[in-house]
């Protein structure tokens, strides 16, 4: 049985789908989003996280990792290009000032940790919803786990970017009951600035899976200064509304900058000024095009 790599499970989720939901970040993206709030989950290994706040210098990491550890100010630098037993320094703090996120585990194992909560999904309507990182790179796993799921009829969604190979992508679909898809830009250049990627096979992929009479829910992040240009917004609208009459749902999700903080704390560089916000202005442009559009959209608050 192919074993998945996740990083986390988010209980009682509100905003990944309908009803109360476990959401499964699964590891590994190959998008490389300017904004994205889960750095940890980009490139598919496991991650080694410093909470420099929580440190009080008792010099126990120093000790077993000299070469690549070092005191700072305030808790401790850290040469990640260094070998040294991660989990040896993660286990020995006192004060759990480092953490390892990502683990591997297989399909029957995930199901069973998420049956504990069906109770939940049934009163609410609810399920379980597989994002990233991007789901849909592990597609063997997620495809066993949406039928051991369904088998306890538990609703399956998959929050997709789409930049798949329609072959993979398709098998994957066949077995999902909501795609919840991102659409970052409409316009290739402004698409590549934010992603590093082109989205011609992305917007092919939305027509395909519309095609396929599946339910969607279109997610359009805006972050000023990157994918915010008013012309592009109207394109993503109209081109939404060419998909027809099974996209239930047009999310408008405001950047925010809650997933600085990781960034820091994985030793990396990021690259969204922090006073960046979508100011009322904008976000009032936007539902005038909207309403022009003829497109029902949802501000999340």
């Amino acid at each position: 049985m192919k074993k998945g790599f996740i990083s986390n499970l988010q209980f009682y989720s509100t905003k990944d789908g309908p009803g109360i939901r476990t959401t499964v970040f699964c590891s590994g993206c190959n998008l490389k989003c300017a904004w994205c709030a889960n750095p940890e989950l980009i490139s598919g290994k496991r991650n080694f996280f410093h909470y420099k706040q929580r440190c009080i210098h008792c010099g126990s990491c120093v000790n077993i990792a000299s070469h690549a550890i070092t005191f700072a100010n305030q808790g401790c630098l850290i040469d990640r290009s260094q070998s040294f037993d991660w989990n040896e320094v993660a286990d020995i703090c006192p004060k759990d000032a480092y953490e390892i996120k990502g683990t591997f585990i297989d399909p029957q194992t995930l199901t069973d940790k998420l049956l504990r909560d069906k109770d939940f999904y049934d009163e609410s309507m609810g399920g379980v919803t597989f994002s990233g990182g991007e789901p849909a790179l592990q597609p063997d796993f997620i495809i066993e786990c949406a039928k051991l799921l369904h088998q306890n009829n538990i609703h399956v969604a998959l929050d997709t970017a789409g930049c798949i190979e329609w072959s993979t992508l398709k098998n994957i679909i066949e077995e999902i009951d909501l795609v919840l898809f991102d659409i970052k830009a409409f316009d290739s250049v402004i698409h590549k600035e934010c992603t590093q990627r082109d989205n011609k096979l992305i917007l092919n992929n939305i027509k395909n899976i519309s095609n396929m009479k599946k339910d969607i829910w279109i997610r359009l992040v805006i972050v000023p200064g990157w994918n915010d240009d008013l012309t592009d917004i109207r394109k993503r609208l109209q081109f939404i509304r060419s998909l027809g009459s099974f996209v239930k749902r047009v999310d408008v999700l405001k950047y925010h900058n809650l997933g600085a903080s990781k960034y820091e704390q994985l030793g990396q560089n990021y690259s969204i000024h922090p006073n960046t916000i979508c100011s009322k202005r904008l976000l009032s442009s936007i539902k005038k095009i909207a309403k022009e559009e003829k497109i029902e959209i949802y501000i999340e608050n």
